[in-house]
């Protein structure tokens, strides 16, 4: 393989020779999610052991489209100029049927904002940022490789059981984050399962080392002479590797389609070559499902450990760096003494962000997979149209691509303003006359004032800003001037053309508060 995989250190813990004393947060597991909740904690100053049953980031890329908003997430992490700079940029999808171009899309047409639409970058690169970040931060995270959590129990605290290559120790917890992925042994020893759909559908996907000329941009295809019948997807990463996936079918035997005989002539007929070197191989099941719950007393539930999705959309990953937004600074504020209540915030948030992720996701999979009947016929009317008939473009549906949702707030608003800033929605970037908007808004809540003077509230840091055009386009419409409040995961909270301290400071403390 390209990648350099580097076992991280295994260091005996303190537990295998004294109890430790109860600790605040333990997260388990060491993957981007895991790596970015304790970053997050690390710089709101509140400490937590990490534990990973392994010793070496993932293998294989995995996770490979970041969206512009987890780039946010990960900028303000302290490793998002990395992950922009190693990865390859696009902003472009083409959608083809057979070898006929159908839809094409651009992600971001407006070229004002610090972060691009996307970035294709192999999980392995993320996780190796942000364990280097992580080791930045001695005194607050406690990296713990070779630590296999192997029981659990749960009453107002959780207590870990944890196997090492030394033996056993026990590790108690005000806070336990499952961040151990699908296969959550955190989320079976609770006795817990996903609702949703499981779709009978098989993909084979495969990362291939090739010198080519593709473009950097997303080419997905139906029904393409190299695989007749079924779809694939090409995507550009760094490195010379290629992402390729190809549909199988569900009779596909998941064991056979894995092995090299099975796979090269596949890949050799889909890039039209053979001089390319296998890097990575595997077979997925669509999946759209998620637990009914993501708080269960101390333990909290994050990433795809919550939730799963088929991957077409880039979903999963971008979706776990949303949760992680939601919870980071709300648990925070629990460890250092608010009321436990706040996290009902974040689970009521994020199974509304993980609802429209299952939605998106499972009408892709419909269309790209349809059943007999009326979902055949829609299908392939839509492609059959698509290439004569505008309207029918935008119904051709190979993964709407990830984006934050909307959470459904109720803090003041006004209508004359843009409703791409509305409650609820993350606060748009913009460009300043030096710098970007989203630096400049902090880890705290802010109250944003363009084109007035903030009225001061008491623990509420103002920020007044000049209003340039792309403030202006997405802050202020055709107002002369408003008042955001941002809270510490840049999710506007309110917005007024003008207020009082004392209706701001309300706004205020609702951000704190569960509202159930």
């Amino acid at each position: 393989m390209p990648y350099d995989y580097r076992p991280f250190p295994y260091v005996a813990p303190p537990g295998l020779t004294a109890p430790e004393p109860r600790h605040k947060v333990v997260i388990v597991g060491a993957g981007p999610i895991g790596l970015a909740l304790a970053i997050d904690l690390a710089q709101y100053g509140v400490a937590s052991v990490v534990l990973d049953d392994n010793n070496v980031v993932s293998v294989g890329s995995r996770a490979i489209c970041w969206s512009k908003r987890s780039l946010e997430i990960l900028d303000r992490l302290g490793v998002g100029a990395k992950c922009v700079q190693k990865g390859v940029i696009w902003k472009v999808g083409r959608t083809l049927h057979r070898e006929e171009e159908v839809w094409t899309f651009d992600l971001q047409p407006d070229p004002g904002h610090k972060m691009p639409a996307f970035v294709n970058l192999q999980q392995y690169y993320v996780e190796e940022y942000l364990v280097a970040r992580a080791l930045e931060f001695p005194d607050l995270i406690d990296l713990r490789w070779k630590n296999k959590v192997s029981g659990l129990e749960v009453g107002d605290h959780a207590a870990l059981t944890v196997e090492t290559p030394d033996g056993a120790y026990r590790l108690e917890a005000e806070h336990v984050v499952a961040c151990d992925g699908a296969r959550s042994d955190i989320r079976g020893m609770l006795g817990l399962d996903f609702d949703g759909e499981l779709f009978e559908e098989r993909f084979l996907i495969a990362d291939i080392e090739m010198t080519g000329e593709f473009p950097s941009e997303r080419r997905f295809w139906f029904e393409p002479e190299f695989h007749a019948g079924q779809s694939a997807l090409l995507h550009k990463q760094p490195d010379h590797i290629y992402r390729i996936d190809l549909q199988l079918g569900w009779d596909a035997d998941p064991e056979a389609e894995r092995q090299p005989e099975r796979v090269i002539p596949r890949i050799e007929k889909a890039v039209g070559r053979k001089d390319f070197r296998l890097d990575w191989v595997s077979v997925y099941t669509f999946q759209c499902r998620r637990l009914a719950k993501f708080v269960h007393g101390p333990v909290v539930f994050c990433g795809d450990s919550a939730h799963v999705v088929s991957p077409f959309g880039a979903r999963g990953g971008n979706g776990g760096l949303q949760d992680v937004d939601a919870l980071g600074w709300r648990l925070a504020t629990v460890v250092k003494g608010a009321d436990a209540g706040v996290l009902n915030a974040y689970d009521r948030e994020r199974q509304h962000g993980a609802d429209e992720n299952l939605l998106n996701s499972s009408r892709t999979t419909r269309f790209m997979s349809p059943a007999p009947g009326a979902e055949r016929e829609f299908r392939d009317a839509v492609l059959a149209l698509a290439g004569k008939a505008a309207f029918a473009r935008p119904l051709v549906n190979s993964g709407r691509l990830s984006r934050p949702c909307v959470y459904p707030l109720s803090g003041p608003d006004h209508p004359a303003l843009p409703s791409e800033a509305r409650p609820g929605a993350v606060a748009p970037d913009a460009p300043l006359a030096e710098g970007w908007l989203i630096d400049r808004l902090g880890r705290e809540p802010v109250l944003l004032a363009l084109g007035q003077a903030a009225p001061q509230v008491a623990g509420l840091r103002a920020l007044e800003l000049p209003v340039t055009p792309e403030v202006r386009a997405r802050y202020l419409g055709k107002a002369a001037g408003a008042l955001y409040l941002i809270r510490p995961d840049q999710i506007v909270a309110a917005r007024w053309v003008s207020a009082t301290p004392e209706a701001v400071a309300t706004a205020l403390s609702a951000i704190w508060e569960d509202r159930t």
